[in-house]
């Protein structure tokens, strides 16, 4: 048994530990925010926290999370930087087809809270692993900068 924290809720989950987390939260414990993308890690549509930390959720052993506190795109709306991206995605309509979106919010969402005011530069480097099809990437970092305060001004 595997014990994890998931959306501030406990979960005893009978799977095997090699089992990528991604698969245990969508199969498992039926969150399908979090979204299968290319199992390699590359394109960021999997991306979770893991006590915090920007997590690839596709690559990352559900064991490795064990003991550990996992937030998903489900619940990003509790944190108050989340909240916040949340509503300057919406503000600035940043999706299109809105499948990568749950991934660029948790790792937009990370960056913020490690660095409350990224430049363009930084958060290009944070973003790079995000891939977007519809190409939206001006309105991410728009969004972005809206939470850090900058406004749209400086974009």
């Amino acid at each position: 048994m595997i014990n994890l924290t998931i959306n501030g809720k406990k979960h005893e989950l009978d799977v095997p530990a090699d089992l990528p987390l991604l698969w245990a939260l969508r199969d498992v414990v039926k969150l399908t925010g979090t979204k299968f993308g290319c199992g390699i890690s590359m394109c960021g549509a999997c991306t979770v926290h893991v006590d915090g930390q920007v997590t690839r959720a596709c690559v990352t052993p559900v064991a490795s999370a064990a003991g550990k506190s996992v937030t998903t795109i489900e619940a990003i709306e509790a944190d108050p930087v989340g909240k916040q991206v949340q509503e300057a995605w919406l503000d600035l309509g940043v999706a299109q087809c809105g499948f990568c979106q749950g991934g660029q919010i948790m790792t937009a969402t990370g960056l913020l809270k490690q660095n409350a005011n990224p430049s363009d530069e930084q958060i290009d480097e944070a973003m790079s692993g995000n891939l977007c099809r519809c190409g939206t990437y001006t309105r991410i970092r728009q969004a972005i900068h809206r939470v850090a305060g900058a406004g749209e001004d400086q974009v």
